[in-house]
């Protein structure tokens, strides 16, 4: 018989707790792919390594757990988050990116989200200033360029987003990521697996 013990367990509320609405386009800091690296490389001389925290946030539709993907186009799609400043705290500089990018403006009425972050889930190294990385440091690579950081975020029960419009906050079901890199990446379509560790009750 399976042994169905899990470590930790997850508290997943229903999609139709939440609401999305939009706010102002918040545009990405490179204009290409090219560009970014080139930053990447500028960057690493004055900083060294960068740092990105990025959230996995998940919800249930129908008890199934569904992750919440920031969509930009009609075929890229990402995990909330942003790059950590230097000296920042990691975990801190998540909350910081998870309320710029999803809550409404400071000045509005409305409350801000307790982004209550949790576990690590895994960590991406980008061993050059190229596109591939991997979930662990090469053996050859003494000074990866990139570290990033996915975490555990807990949702509240119920709150409303505001998702620039440049955007659209998905909710993305496990079996459509599942061994699904070439839509998804190597690190998003790694999630299904990673998910399994935890035991999800679904409120």
């Amino acid at each position: 018989m399976c042994d169905i013990k899990k470590p930790t367990s997850v508290y997943l509320p229903p999609l139709t707790n939440f609401t999305f609405g939009s706010k102002e386009p918040q545009y990405e800091k490179d204009p290409s792919v090219s560009a970014r690296f080139k930053r990447l490389r500028n960057e690493f001389g004055m900083w060294g390594m960068r740092q990105t925290s990025e959230a996995l946030l998940l919800l249930h539709e129908h008890n199934l757990p569904h992750v919440l993907l920031l969509q930009l186009g009609t075929a890229f799609f990402k995990l909330p988050g942003g790059e950590v400043g230097p000296g920042q705290d990691p975990r801190e500089a998540l909350q910081e990116s998870l309320t710029n990018l999803l809550c409404k403006d400071t000045d509005s009425n409305s409350p801000t989200i307790d982004w209550k972050v949790t576990d690590v889930v895994s960590q991406w190294w980008r061993p050059s200033f190229e596109p591939p990385q991997y979930p662990y440091i090469p053996p050859h690579v003494s000074m990866p360029k990139e570290c990033r950081t996915i975490y555990l975020v807990d949702l509240p029960d119920k709150a409303t987003f505001a998702v620039p419009r440049n955007y659209r906050l998905v909710a993305a079901p496990l079996f459509e990521l599942y061994d699904n890199s070439s839509s998804y990446g190597p690190v998003i379509s790694s999630l299904p697996q990673l998910i399994s560790k935890y035991n999800p009750i679904y409120l």
